[in-house]
C-alpha cells in the first residue's frame, strides 16, 4: 500500500487546523513550614479562601487564612508527608464533596473517600461543602411532624421538617441514642439520613453503623466520619460536607435529616486551628468566633418555600455539657441558634428515666404545629403536668401528709413518668404513642400498679395490634382530624377508649 506525499501533506495541514494551544495556567506557590495539620504557603496571591490547593503526592489543603506575605493551608490528609519547600498549586475550585443517590447506604470520610470497603463513590455530581443559607423568602414556616419514634419528645418536644432541635447533655446520658432512634423511625418515610460523627471513638461509630444495619436503617442514611484519630481540620469540616450531601436532596424537593454528634468536638478542633493559625480562638468577633462557625452551618437547615419544592433539611445538633453547665460559652451559642433544645439530665438518666428528658428546661419552639393533631390533643398539657409533678414529688420527700387530690396527681405522675421510658433502638409509630399516652392522661392506668406499667403498654399494643388492628388503622386515617381524641364523643376516641377498657378487664399486673 502506497501513501502519496500530496496524502501526507494534506492529513498534517488538517492536523495543523484543528490544532488549538490550550495552556495550563495554575497558581503555584512553596511551603514556608508545616506542621500540626496546618502549612504556611508563599506565592499564592490569587488564592479566594475556601479554595483547595494540591500538595505533592495528591493531598489536598484549604486557604484557610489569607495573610499579607503568605496563606494558611489547612491539610485535609496527612500532613507528615508534606516537607519545607514543596511546590503547592491553587486548583482554583472551592472544596466540594459527591453528592446523589451513590452515597446513601455508605460510610465516607469528609472528602467523600469510601471507608467501607465498597469500592468508590459513583457519582458524577458535586456540592460545594460551604454554601449560603437560603433567605427567609426561600422559607416557609415549619408545619410538619418528623417523628423521632420516642414517646416524650414526640408528644412535649415535637420537632418539624426543617427545624433545628438541639439534644444537649453530659456525657454518657444518651444524646447519641436519640439520635439513632430518630434515623430509625425514618424507615419507610422516603427521608435521607445524615449521621456525622466528629470526635467519637471509632468503636462507638462501629457500634452506630452495626445497629443501623441490623434494623434496614441504612438503606437510607450516609454515615460521615471524622473520628477523634483524624486531623483536626476533617473534624472541622465534617459538619458541613454532611450538610452539602443533604442539600442536594432538599433542593430536588425532599426530606433529609442530619445529626451533628457533637459539635462540642467540631468548635474544639475549630479553637484547635485557630491557635495555630493565631487567628483569634473562639471567643472574639465574626468571622473568626465559634458562633459564626456554627450559625452558618445550623441555618442551612431549613424548609423551602412551594415556589422552590418544599424540600427540607431537618438538624439534631448534639452538644455535650460539663457537669450540667448549659449556660457555658458554646451550650449557649447554639441554644441561641436552634429552634428548641431537648435536655438530658444525669440524675433522671441514673434512676432509670430514659430518655433522661427534663421537661422543665426542654422546649420546641414550633410546638403543636410540628405534631398530628390527635397527639396535640392528647399530649397538650403534659409537659405542665409532668413538671408539676417533679415539684410535687419534691414537696412531698419532706415526709408531709398529703390531702387526697395531691396524692392523686402524685400517683398519675410516677405512672406518666413510668409510661414515657422507653428502651433504646424501640422508635414508636405515633399511633401507638398517641393510644398509650391517652390512656395515662385520662387515667386508665390508675389502678395499674406503677411497676406494672411497662408490661400494660407492651401487652396492650399486642392486643390492639393483634385483635383490633381496625381501630388502629381508623386512628391513623383520622390523626389529623382536630375533633379526634379531643371531644370524648367523637367516633375515633370512642372506639380507642372501648379498645382501653376491654383490655383494662382482662389485664393482670402479676
Amino acid at each position: 500500500m502506497k501513501i502519496s506525499a500530496d496524502e501526507i501533506a494534506s492529513v498534517i495541514q488538517q492536523e495543523i487546523a484543528q490544532f488549538e494551544s490550550q495552556i495550563d495556567v495554575r497558581e503555584v506557590g512553596t511551603v514556608l513550614e508545616v506542621g500540626d495539620g496546618i502549612a504556611r504557603v508563599h506565592g499564592l496571591t490569587n488564592v479566594a479562601a475556601g479554595e483547595m490547593v494540591e500538595f505533592p503526592g495528591g493531598i489536598i489543603g484549604l486557604a484557610f487564612n489569607l495573610e499579607e506575605t503568605s496563606v494558611g493551608v489547612i491539610i485535609l490528609g496527612d500532613y507528615l508527608k508534606i516537607n519545607e519547600g514543596d511546590q503547592v498549586k491553587a486548583l482554583g475550585t472551592l472544596l466540594s464533596v459527591p453528592v446523589g443517590p451513590a452515597v446513601l447506604g455508605r460510610v465516607i470520610d469528609p472528602l467523600g473517600n469510601p471507608l467501607d470497603g465498597k469500592g468508590p463513590i459513583n457519582s458524577s455530581e458535586t456540592r460545594p461543602v460551604e454554601v449560603i443559607a437560603p433567605g427567609v423568602a426561600e422559607r416557609q414556616p415549619v408545619h410538619e411532624p418528623m417523628q423521632t419514634g420516642i414517646k416524650a419528645i414526640d408528644a412535649m418536644t415535637p420537632v418539624g421538617r426543617g427545624q433545628r432541635e438541639l439534644v444537649i447533655g453530659d456525657r454518657k446520658t444518651g444524646k447519641t441514642t436519640i439520635a439513632i432512634d430518630a434515623i430509625m423511625n425514618q424507615k419507610n418515610t422516603g427521608v435521607k439520613c445524615f449521621y456525622v460523627a466528629v470526635g467519637q471513638k471509632d468503636s462507638s461509630v462501629a457500634n452506630v453503623i452495626r445497629e443501623l444495619a441490623e434494623r434496614g436503617a441504612m438503606e437510607y442514611t450516609t454515615v460521615i466520619v471524622a473520628g477523634a484519630s483524624a486531623p483536626s481540620p476533617l473534624q472541622y469540616i465534617a459538619p458541613y460536607a454532611g450538610t452539602a450531601m443533604a442539600e442536594y436532596f432538599m433542593w430536588k424537593g425532599e426530606h433529609c435529616l442530619v445529626v451533628y454528634d457533637d459539635l462540642s468536638k467540631q468548635a474544639v478542633a475549630y479553637r484547635e486551628l485557630s491557635l495555630l493559625m493565631r487567628r483569634p480562638p473562639g471567643r472574639e468577633a465574626y468571622p473568626g468566633d465559634v458562633f459564626y462557625c456554627h450559625s452558618r452551618l445550623l441555618e442551612r437547615s431549613a424548609k423551602l418555600s412551594k415556589a422552590l419544592g418544599g424540600g427540607s433539611i431537618t438538624s439534631l445538633p448534639i452538644i455535650e455539657t460539663l457537669e450540667g453547665e448549659v449556660s457555658a460559652y458554646i451550650p449557649t451559642n447554639v441554644i441561641s441558634i436552634t429552634d428548641g433544645q431537648i435536655y438530658l439530665q444525669p440524675d433522671l438518666f441514673f434512676s432509670g428515666v430514659r430518655p433522661a428528658m427534663n421537661v422543665g428546661i426542654s422546649v420546641s419552639r414550633v410546638g403543636g404545629a410540628a405534631q398530628v393533631k390527635a397527639m396535640k390533643n392528647v399530649a397538650g398539657g403534659l409537659r405542665l403536668d409532668l413538671a408539676s409533678f417533679r415539684e410535687l414529688e419534691a414537696f412531698a420527700q419532706l415526709g408531709t401528709d398529703l390531702d387526697a387530690a395531691t396524692q392523686s396527681k402524685l400517683d398519675r405522675g410516677y405512672r406518666m413518668v413510668e409510661l414515657l421510658k422507653q428502651p433504646q433502638y424501640r422508635p414508636l409509630n405515633v399511633v401507638d404513642q398517641i393510644m398509650v399516652i391517652y390512656a395515662g392522661t385520662k387515667g386508665f392506668l390508675d389502678k395499674v400498679p406503677v411497676s406494672a406499667v411497662g408490661k400494660w403498654e407492651r401487652e396492650f399494643l399486642e392486643f390492639v395490634h393483634n385483635k383490633k388492628q381496625e381501630v388502629w388503622d381508623l386512628l391513623d386515617q383520622n390523626k389529623n382530624d382536630g375533633d379526634a381524641m379531643k371531644k370524648a364523643d367523637h367516633h375515633v376516641t370512642k372506639a380507642v377508649v372501648s379498645v382501653i377498657e376491654e383490655f383494662n378487664r382482662n389485664f393482670r399486673a402479676a
